[in-house]
Protein backbone atom coordinates (compact mmCIF):
# COMPACT_ATOMS: atom_id res chain seq x y z
CA UNK A 1 0.00 0.00 0.00
CA UNK A 2 0.91 3.67 -0.70
CA UNK A 3 0.18 6.65 1.36
CA UNK A 4 0.08 9.86 -0.06
CA UNK A 5 0.41 12.51 2.74
CA UNK A 6 -0.51 16.01 0.86
CA UNK A 7 -0.70 19.97 2.63
CA UNK A 8 -2.59 22.69 1.35
CA UNK A 9 -2.15 25.31 -0.61
CA UNK A 10 -1.00 28.35 0.54
CA UNK A 11 -3.24 29.66 3.20
CA UNK A 12 -5.53 32.40 4.23
CA UNK A 13 -6.13 30.99 7.84
CA UNK A 14 -8.59 33.57 9.05
CA UNK A 15 -10.56 32.69 6.41
CA UNK A 16 -9.89 29.48 6.06
CA UNK A 17 -9.28 29.34 2.49
CA UNK A 18 -6.25 29.38 0.13
CA UNK A 19 -4.57 32.46 -1.09
CA UNK A 20 -4.39 33.10 -4.90
CA UNK A 21 -0.91 31.87 -4.84
CA UNK A 22 -2.39 28.86 -3.50
CA UNK A 23 -5.33 28.56 -5.57
CA UNK A 24 -2.24 28.54 -8.42
CA UNK A 25 -0.16 25.91 -6.27
CA UNK A 26 -3.41 24.19 -5.73
CA UNK A 27 -3.91 23.88 -9.97
CA UNK A 28 -0.31 22.83 -10.30
CA UNK A 29 -0.99 20.01 -7.95
CA UNK A 30 -4.14 18.69 -9.51
CA UNK A 31 -2.08 18.83 -12.94
CA UNK A 32 1.11 16.32 -11.27
CA UNK A 33 -1.62 14.27 -9.72
CA UNK A 34 -3.48 13.41 -12.98
CA UNK A 35 -1.52 11.43 -13.77
CA UNK A 36 -0.74 9.70 -10.56
CA UNK A 37 -2.66 6.27 -9.68
CA UNK A 38 -5.20 7.31 -6.61
CA UNK A 39 -7.44 4.84 -5.48
CA UNK A 40 -8.80 6.18 -2.55
CA UNK A 41 -9.07 9.83 -1.72
CA UNK A 42 -9.13 11.33 1.89
CA UNK A 43 -9.69 15.03 2.83
CA UNK A 44 -9.60 17.18 6.29
CA UNK A 45 -13.36 19.32 6.52
CA UNK A 46 -11.16 22.71 7.12
CA UNK A 47 -11.90 24.83 4.02
CA UNK A 48 -7.64 25.32 2.75
CA UNK A 49 -7.53 21.52 2.34
CA UNK A 50 -11.35 21.11 1.26
CA UNK A 51 -10.00 23.68 -1.49
CA UNK A 52 -6.86 22.49 -2.35
CA UNK A 53 -8.69 18.55 -3.03
CA UNK A 54 -11.39 20.22 -5.09
CA UNK A 55 -8.65 20.83 -8.04
CA UNK A 56 -7.51 17.34 -8.19
CA UNK A 57 -11.25 15.89 -7.87
CA UNK A 58 -12.00 18.17 -11.00
CA UNK A 59 -8.96 17.20 -13.18
CA UNK A 60 -9.19 13.70 -12.49
CA UNK A 61 -13.04 13.34 -12.02
CA UNK A 62 -13.09 11.38 -8.84
CA UNK A 63 -14.37 11.68 -5.22
CA UNK A 64 -13.11 11.90 -1.69
CA UNK A 65 -14.38 11.50 1.64
CA UNK A 66 -14.21 13.89 4.37
CA UNK A 67 -12.49 12.65 7.55
CA UNK A 68 -13.00 14.66 10.58
CA UNK A 69 -9.73 13.43 12.06
CA UNK A 70 -7.96 15.04 8.96
CA UNK A 71 -8.70 18.50 10.33
CA UNK A 72 -5.31 20.37 11.27
CA UNK A 73 -4.43 18.72 15.17
CA UNK A 74 -6.38 20.96 17.40
CA UNK A 75 -4.84 19.89 20.60
CA UNK A 76 -4.99 23.44 23.10
CA UNK A 77 -2.00 24.90 25.07
CA UNK A 78 -3.22 26.59 28.24
CA UNK A 79 0.01 28.58 29.19
CA UNK A 80 -1.82 30.51 32.11
CA UNK A 81 -0.66 28.28 35.18
CA UNK A 82 3.13 27.69 33.82
CA UNK A 83 5.66 30.67 34.03
CA UNK A 84 8.32 28.13 31.68
CA UNK A 85 5.23 27.67 28.73
CA UNK A 86 4.29 31.57 28.82
CA UNK A 87 7.87 32.17 28.67
CA UNK A 88 7.94 28.87 25.51
CA UNK A 89 5.32 30.71 23.66
CA UNK A 90 6.19 34.35 23.71
CA UNK A 91 3.89 37.33 22.18
CA UNK A 92 0.91 35.22 23.63
CA UNK A 93 -2.61 37.03 22.92
CA UNK A 94 -4.33 38.02 26.17
CA UNK A 95 -8.70 38.26 26.69
CA UNK A 96 -10.74 40.83 27.61
CA UNK A 97 -10.46 38.82 30.93
CA UNK A 98 -6.44 39.27 31.26
CA UNK A 99 -6.07 35.33 30.66
CA UNK A 100 -3.65 34.65 28.31
CA UNK A 101 -5.08 32.42 24.73
CA UNK A 102 -4.43 28.70 23.83
CA UNK A 103 -2.02 27.64 22.15
CA UNK A 104 -0.76 25.32 19.50
CA UNK A 105 1.50 22.94 20.11
CA UNK A 106 4.16 23.04 18.10
CA UNK A 107 4.94 27.34 18.23
CA UNK A 108 6.39 26.65 20.97
CA UNK A 109 10.17 28.62 20.52
CA UNK A 110 12.94 25.69 19.43
CA UNK A 111 15.42 26.38 23.21
CA UNK A 112 12.60 24.73 24.95
CA UNK A 113 12.00 21.51 22.85
CA UNK A 114 16.35 21.04 23.07
CA UNK A 115 16.06 22.01 26.53
CA UNK A 116 14.00 18.71 27.65
CA UNK A 117 14.67 15.57 26.16
CA UNK A 118 11.04 14.46 26.92
CA UNK A 119 10.29 15.94 23.43
CA UNK A 120 12.22 14.22 21.76
CA UNK A 121 10.84 10.24 22.47
CA UNK A 122 7.61 8.18 21.62
CA UNK A 123 6.32 8.25 25.64
CA UNK A 124 8.36 11.22 27.08
CA UNK A 125 6.54 13.45 25.23
CA UNK A 126 3.75 12.49 27.25
CA UNK A 127 5.28 13.62 30.69
CA UNK A 128 6.57 16.88 28.84
CA UNK A 129 4.96 20.37 29.94
CA UNK A 130 3.29 20.68 26.83
CA UNK A 131 1.08 17.51 27.19
CA UNK A 132 0.76 18.35 31.37
CA UNK A 133 -1.32 21.93 30.42
CA UNK A 134 -3.10 20.96 26.86
CA UNK A 135 -5.44 18.22 25.81
CA UNK A 136 -2.65 17.02 23.47
CA UNK A 137 -2.32 13.25 24.50
CA UNK A 138 -6.00 12.97 24.22
CA UNK A 139 -6.55 14.41 20.88
CA UNK A 140 -3.60 12.24 20.14
CA UNK A 141 -4.98 9.15 20.61
CA UNK A 142 -7.97 10.32 18.75
CA UNK A 143 -6.23 11.20 15.48
CA UNK A 144 -4.69 8.01 15.69
CA UNK A 145 -7.53 5.63 16.58
CA UNK A 146 -8.66 7.57 13.47
CA UNK A 147 -5.85 6.31 11.51
CA UNK A 148 -6.00 2.80 12.57
CA UNK A 149 -9.69 2.66 11.49
CA UNK A 150 -8.73 3.96 8.05
CA UNK A 151 -5.78 1.78 7.33
CA UNK A 152 -7.69 -1.24 8.58
CA UNK A 153 -10.32 -1.02 6.90
CA UNK A 154 -7.75 -1.37 3.76
CA UNK A 155 -6.35 -4.52 5.14
CA UNK A 156 -3.80 -3.11 7.58
CA UNK A 157 -3.87 -3.93 11.79
CA UNK A 158 -2.13 -1.97 14.22
CA UNK A 159 -0.65 -4.47 16.54
CA UNK A 160 0.29 -3.70 20.05
CA UNK A 161 4.11 -3.49 19.75
CA UNK A 162 3.36 -0.66 17.01
CA UNK A 163 3.71 -2.97 13.53
CA UNK A 164 0.97 -3.31 11.19
CA UNK A 165 -0.23 -6.83 10.30
CA UNK A 166 -1.23 -7.55 6.58
CA UNK A 167 -4.39 -9.03 6.86
CA UNK A 168 -5.22 -8.00 2.84
CA UNK A 169 -2.20 -7.00 1.36
CA UNK A 170 -2.32 -4.76 -1.52
CA UNK A 171 -0.97 -2.05 -3.62
CA UNK A 172 -3.79 0.96 -3.74
CA UNK A 173 -2.91 4.19 -3.06
CA UNK A 174 -4.38 5.83 0.04
CA UNK A 175 -4.41 10.30 -1.14
CA UNK A 176 -4.64 12.26 2.29
CA UNK A 177 -5.32 15.77 1.78
CA UNK A 178 -4.88 17.26 4.74
CA UNK A 179 -2.07 20.01 7.66
CA UNK A 180 1.10 19.99 8.22
CA UNK A 181 0.82 19.65 12.12
CA UNK A 182 -1.56 16.54 11.64
CA UNK A 183 0.83 14.83 9.00
CA UNK A 184 3.43 14.74 11.78
CA UNK A 185 1.08 13.03 14.66
CA UNK A 186 0.73 10.76 11.74
CA UNK A 187 4.10 10.23 10.86
CA UNK A 188 4.85 9.88 14.64
CA UNK A 189 2.50 7.29 15.14
CA UNK A 190 3.73 5.34 12.35
CA UNK A 191 7.11 5.04 12.69
CA UNK A 192 7.11 5.28 17.09
CA UNK A 193 8.38 8.55 17.51
CA UNK A 194 7.77 12.05 19.45
CA UNK A 195 5.53 14.28 16.96
CA UNK A 196 7.60 16.91 18.46
CA UNK A 197 10.79 15.29 16.44
CA UNK A 198 8.84 16.18 12.83
CA UNK A 199 7.15 19.79 13.82
CA UNK A 200 10.68 20.67 15.10
CA UNK A 201 13.03 18.84 12.47
CA UNK A 202 10.80 19.11 9.21
CA UNK A 203 8.98 21.40 6.99
CA UNK A 204 6.04 20.57 4.56
CA UNK A 205 5.83 23.50 2.27
CA UNK A 206 1.84 24.34 0.87
CA UNK A 207 0.62 21.58 -1.40
CA UNK A 208 3.90 19.25 -0.33
CA UNK A 209 3.55 15.40 -1.39
CA UNK A 210 5.27 13.12 1.20
CA UNK A 211 5.28 9.58 0.41
CA UNK A 212 4.94 6.44 1.98
CA UNK A 213 5.05 2.19 1.35
CA UNK A 214 4.26 -0.84 2.84
CA UNK A 215 7.13 -3.45 3.47
CA UNK A 216 6.68 -6.39 4.22
CA UNK A 217 10.18 -8.38 4.71
CA UNK A 218 8.34 -11.16 6.68
CA UNK A 219 4.40 -12.44 5.44
CA UNK A 220 2.31 -10.34 7.27
CA UNK A 221 4.19 -8.18 9.03
CA UNK A 222 4.18 -4.64 7.36
CA UNK A 223 6.10 -1.31 8.21
CA UNK A 224 6.13 2.16 6.98
CA UNK A 225 8.90 3.62 4.73
CA UNK A 226 9.13 7.18 3.62
CA UNK A 227 10.55 7.44 0.44
CA UNK A 228 10.15 11.68 -0.47
CA UNK A 229 8.77 14.10 2.48
CA UNK A 230 7.70 17.15 1.75
CA UNK A 231 7.82 17.11 -2.47
CA UNK A 232 7.21 20.27 -4.54
CA UNK A 233 8.78 19.29 -7.13
CA UNK A 234 5.09 19.95 -9.10
CA UNK A 235 5.59 23.24 -8.51
CA UNK A 236 9.42 23.70 -9.18
CA UNK A 237 8.08 21.72 -12.69
CA UNK A 238 5.52 24.52 -13.09
CA UNK A 239 7.68 27.61 -12.20
CA UNK A 240 6.26 27.95 -8.89
CA UNK A 241 8.44 28.93 -6.25
CA UNK A 242 6.83 26.86 -3.50
CA UNK A 243 5.39 29.33 -0.53
CA UNK A 244 7.52 29.96 2.89
CA UNK A 245 4.25 28.72 4.89
CA UNK A 246 5.55 26.67 7.87
CA UNK A 247 8.90 27.61 7.82
CA UNK A 248 10.89 30.59 9.64
CA UNK A 249 13.81 33.28 8.46
CA UNK A 250 16.90 31.49 8.42
CA UNK A 251 18.74 34.65 9.84
CA UNK A 252 17.01 36.48 12.55
CA UNK A 253 17.94 39.54 10.67
CA UNK A 254 16.61 38.85 8.04
CA UNK A 255 13.20 40.69 9.69
CA UNK A 256 10.87 38.07 8.00
CA UNK A 257 8.62 35.14 10.44
CA UNK A 258 10.32 34.78 13.48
Amino acid sequence: MRLLLIRHGDPDYEHDCLTERGRIEAAALAEYLRGERLDYIYVSPLGRAQETADYTLRATGRTAVTLEWLREFPAKVDVNDSPVLQEAFPDTRRLTDGTFCHRIAWDMLPRFYYASSDYHTEHGWRRSEVARCSDMEAVYERVCRGLDELLSSHGYVRQQDGHYRAERNNDDTLALFCHFGLTGVLLSHLWGVSPFVLWHGTAALPTSVTELYTEEREKGIAMWRCTRFGDCSHLYAAGIEPSFSARFCERFEDDTLH
